[in-house]
């Protein structure tokens, strides 16, 4: 029987993060969990130290490079304890109904050449259940100010999609997924070079031309408390600027954008920052 290991990546967000573990701490079908703390700038390392949890482990990173980075410290110290696993990451911001759910979820990863698995999320009253990779037109599209959001939905499969116990999608949400052990050094880990977005699609990128399938389990469910820890760390011009930065590596590298479409990205993308500013300067001034 393959072990299950559970990672959980925190940033200066103890409270959730506790909260996940009491979730988790005893469910039989994990063999062990891990808590990477991205180098918090609070007391969280401290504190998570303390939690007195049978198979739990804290690790530190020595600096916060992004959340690429942290889980491949946690992937790899699974990795190094036990070899060939499945995995868990998992955002701290997750709640999870049972012990079953997870069991189920192992079942379906643990099926011939599947590579990632993921459940349906419950986000901001919404199902997210995956998506299609998007081409740099799309992302064009869905950069323009005003109508990016009409776009988007493009990308998206209809719910008659989602039939059966589960179904085959390009790319899922990594708020909460399973990988295996083996899927993981093949596709070389997690791409560093992006900070906080887009490491879905990087992954599902790598998966793409290779015999491993994306799955989502739709027997399953659990809850996403959507960007708790984000939100309250980074400001909301901030955390765009950082999300159009990964977007622009991930259509550079992956996508091979040209010229023109990078020209067209780069273009969209001020747009909707100077959108931003304004709706700013305009609440701000009404507020006086």
């Amino acid at each position: 029987m393959r072990k299950l290991v559970f990672i959980i990546i925190n940033y200066n967000d103890y409270k959730t993060t506790k909260r996940l573990l009491d979730n988790i701490k005893d469910y039989k079908v994990i063999d062990k969990i891990y808590v990477v703390d991205n180098h918090s700038t609070d007391d969280s390392y401290s504190r998570l130290k303390k939690i007195k949890i049978k198979r739990y482990e804290v690790i530190e990173s020595p600096s916060n490079n992004g959340f690429a980075s942290a889980l491949n410290i946690g992937a790899k110290k699974a990795i190094d304890d036990f070899s060939n696993v499945d995995i868990i990451f998992s955002n701290s911001d997750i709640i999870i109904n049972s012990n079953d759910d997870l069991e189920d979820l192992k079942k379906t990863l643990d099926k011939r050449d599947i590579g990632l698995v993921g459940p349906v999320v419950v986000q901001n009253g919404e199902l997210n259940r995956g998506w299609k990779l998007p081409r740099p037109s799309d992302e064009i599209l869905g950069n323009l100010p005003g109508l990016g959001k009409k776009f988007n939905k493009k990308i998206y499969y209809d719910d008659a999609h989602y039939k059966g116990e589960s179904s085959e999608v390009e790319v899922i949400s990594f708020c909460f997924f399973l990988i295996k052990s083996e899927v993981l050094k093949k596709m070389g880990f997690f791409d560093e070079n992006t900070f906080l977005y887009y490491e879905e699609n990087i992954m599902a990128s790598k998966l793409k031309h290779t015999r491993y399938k994306i799955l989502v389990n739709n027997n399953v469910t659990i809850i996403h408390d959507h960007s708790i820890s984000v939100d309250k760390n980074i400001s909301y011009i901030n955390k765009f600027k950082i999300l159009k930065k990964s977007q622009m590596y991930f259509e550079t590298t992956y996508n091979h954008a040209n010229s023109i479409e990078k020209f067209l990205l780069k273009l969209t993308i001020r747009l909707t920052l100077l959108t931003l500013y304004v709706r700013i300067f305009v609440r701000g001034g009404l507020r006086k």
